[in-house]
């Protein structure tokens, strides 16, 4: 059997790809303005985040417009989900050996 630790994912070593993934799980879809409010980052570092989550095939980006204001909504691939649910696994088996 594997060791946990080796399951673990890279791309969510960061607590804002955690927010960011947690929260695209939890509404199937979201924008750059509420998630940025939501995991309390600014506009840069949400920006920078969301493209390590984009090139990895974890998230899908949809830009639009609504009037004139350019509108970017994120939603999470299946890919994206497996390998999440993977982490979260892995996350788990170590939290149950402590005891």
């Amino acid at each position: 059997m594997k060791n946990p630790i080796e399951q673990l994912n890279k791309v969510f070593d960061s607590r804002i790809r955690l927010g960011i993934m947690s929260a695209l799980i939890m509404n199937n879809r979201s924008n750059f303005n509420d998630l940025k409010e939501l995991i309390q980052v600014t506009d840069g570092n949400l920006a920078s985040h969301m493209k390590t989550l984009e090139e990895a095939g974890y998230i899908q980006v949809e830009k639009g417009f609504i009037g004139r204001k350019t509108n970017t909504t994120y939603a999470i691939t299946t890919s994206g989900k497996k390998a999440f649910k993977s982490h979260l696994d892995a996350l788990e088996k170590m939290i149950r050996s402590i005891d």
